[in-house]
Parts: C-alpha cells; sequence; structure tokens
C-alpha cells in the first residue's frame, strides 16, 4: 500500500500600505515559497515523514520582518491534508527537530523574524514538515494536498 502527500505552499506578499522614510524612499518586501513535498510513502512501515521547503524574503528599507504561516485545512495544533474526503494530518516548524510550530503567533505557533535585515539581499528560511503517522496507520491511498499562505508583515 502506497500513499502520495504533498503540501502546497502559496506566497502572498502583504505591502499594501508600506511605510514611507524620510528619504522619500518606499520600505518594501517581497517573498516566494517552495512547496514541500512528502512523496510516496506507506503508513504501514514509516512512523513519520519529514520534508523541507522554504521561503524566501528580501526587503528594502525595514527594520525587521515577521513571517507568518496560516494554519490551511486544520489549526496550528494539527494541520490536514485532505484528499476527497480523507484527512492526513502533518505540521510545519521552525526547527529541524520538530518542536516549534510555525504559525502566525496565536495557539502555540510562532513566527520567524528578522531584525535589521540588509537591503536588497535573499534570506532564506526552510521550513520543515513532519507527518506522524505512527498514530495515522488507517489513511487511505491517495494524493494529499493542502494550501498555506505565507505572510511577511514589516
Amino acid at each position: 500500500m502506497k500513499n502520495a502527500a504533498r503540501l502546497i505552499v502559496g506566497g502572498l506578499l502583504l505591502a499594501a500600505n508600506p511605510t514611507m522614510m524620510s528619504d522619500a524612499a518606499a520600505a518594501s518586501c517581497t517573498v516566494g515559497a517552495s512547496g514541500i513535498s512528502f512523496g510516496s510513502f506507506s503508513p504501514l512501515t514509516h512512523t513519520v515523514v519529514d520534508s523541507t521547503g522554504s521561503v524566501t524574503v528580501n526587503c528594502t528599507d525595514v527594520s525587521f520582518y515577521s513571517i507568518s504561516l496560516s494554519s490551511g485545512n486544520g489549526s496550528y495544533a494539527q494541520r490536514r491534508m485532505v484528499s476527497g474526503g480523507s484527512s492526513l494530518f502533518y505540521n510545519l516548524y521552525r526547527d529541524a527537530s520538530c518542536q516549534q510550530v510555525w504559525g502566525d503567533g496565536n495557539a502555540g505557533a510562532s513566527t520567524v523574524t528578522l531584525a535589521n535585515p540588509a537591503s536588497g539581499q535573499n534570506y532564506v528560511h526552510i521550513v520543515y514538515g513532519r507527518i506522524p503517522l505512527s498514530v495515522q496507520r488507517s489513511v487511505g491511498v491517495g494524493l494529499y494536498g493542502d494550501v498555506i499562505t505565507v505572510v511577511v508583515s514589516y
């Protein structure tokens, strides 16, 4: 029995109200995201499935930025990929040991913040994804997905 699971991470730039600087330059940020693909796996033989994606941020004339990730189909306690009527629980983390849930700062989830980014430089932030299969042995075969919105505040 093989299952395919894929997480699609979407990007969203929030720059509707740029802060004006004293020299009339406008603060701005651009963001890009790479999806996380968990690939094919068997929930009967694996205990967890890990994968990574990334969020790349490039800002001009800002003193800090903060990256939030939405909860997608689930909650920050347990995000959920879907395939038809079936669900596959997973989560996204700030750290490789999968201890710090990456979210919006609510419900135990935290954001990623960078102070004093160099103007015009790309900063790549790794997103760690994990599916805990040891508690989901009966998940059905299918292509599972979720969409996560990336929000950069500055």
